[in-house]
């Protein structure tokens, strides 16, 4: 079974566990490409929302989403980014404006500052915001979101064709690839695979879900040869509220959950108090896993960090 995380005060419950004190998150830098190729202009590209965009400039650039943003700097254009979304939690982006918030896009604070190309993911929103950008003649392409390991590369080769650095794509796809395939290999072997229930919450706002086969964790934890607990269990969806019920089928033997999120409900001994929590394997034994909220489900350039974190706190190999 899985290993995790100890009760706060440094005693962990399993060998090589880390403390829940000092969950192990991915580091806050991007690391960009370090002979990046300037940008070929102009490109027409695809967007994922079905429309075909052409881009002559990529002198000012916003991201629309903490994923994105991290692309686009690994890409080697992060001096052009004039702006970002709050959930570019990185250094390198940590003195931009906050423009957006995901889902809450504020045209005019986009427009304000003249872009000559936004980058939105198909769930950015709300829809009036983003035919609001485009009505003003901003070129503004969307990139499909990823749900899986297997989106990695789509992703990073859908940004770099929009930002005409479609060569600077290749490479870092190359070497975000190999770095996952590097993790992967280092993943001890064992009979019986660790069953993980990936949790959603947020305190403060009494939100409290369960994640199904879409949540966007599945791929991660069977790639570090874990069992998604409730894409086991039978939850198809992305998320379903949380139930004594749900937890005792999923029977998870590990709970991987945000950094912030388990903070926002008083760390382990707050999460054990959620209803059904503490009856599982889990719980019982109080096996944490955590992973920073910024790159958890970016899939993305960190991604190699994200599941060699997994991997670490899951079986108490150094990270």
């Amino acid at each position: 079974m899985a290993t995790g995380c100890g009760d706060g005060g440094g005693n962990g419950t399993g060998t090589g566990a880390a403390p829940a004190s000092a969950p192990a998150a991915a580091p806050d830098r991007v690391e960009p490409l370090a002979d990046p190729v300037g940008p070929r202009l102009p490109v027409t590209v695809p967007s994922a929302d079905g429309r075909t965009v052409t881009v002559t400039s990529t002198d000012r650039i916003v991201p629309l989403s903490g994923s994105l943003s991290e692309i686009v700097f690994t890409l080697g254009l992060g001096r052009k980014v004039v702006a970002r979304d709050i959930t570019a939690t990185f250094e390198q982006a940590g003195k931009l404006p906050v423009v957006t918030r995901a889902h809450d896009v504020s045209a005019e604070s986009v427009l304000s500052l003249k872009p000559t190309l936004v980058l939105a993911e198909g769930t950015t929103g709300p829809a009036e915001a983003i035919a609001q950008i485009r009505d003003a003649g901003i070129p503004l392409v969307v990139v499909k979101p990823a749900k899986a390991l297997a989106d990695v590369g789509t992703r990073i080769d859908a940004v770099a064709a929009a930002l005409g650095v479609r060569e600077s794509g290749a490479a870092l796809g190359k070497r975000t690839q190999e770095r996952i395939d590097a993790v992967r290999k280092e993943i001890p072997a064992r009979e019986e695979k660790p069953r993980v229930a990936f949790l959603y919450v947020r305190g403060t706002a009494a939100v409290y879900l369960l994640g199904g086969a879409e949540s966007g964790a599945s791929s991660l934890l069977e790639a570090a040869g874990a069992i998604d607990a409730g894409k086991e269990s039978g939850l198809t969806k992305d998320f379903t509220p949380i139930t004594s019920e749900a937890l005792a089928k999923a029977a998870p033997d590990a709970i991987l959950v945000m950094s912030k999120g388990l903070d926002s409900v008083g760390g382990i001994d707050g999460l054990v108090k959620i209803p059904g929590v503490a009856e599982t394997p889990a719980g019982a034994d109080r096996r944490v896993v955590t992973v920073d909220d910024g790159v958890l489900l970016n899939y993305g350039p960190r991604t190699d960090r994200v599941l060699k974190s997994l991997v670490g706190q899951l079986y108490g190999a150094k990270k």
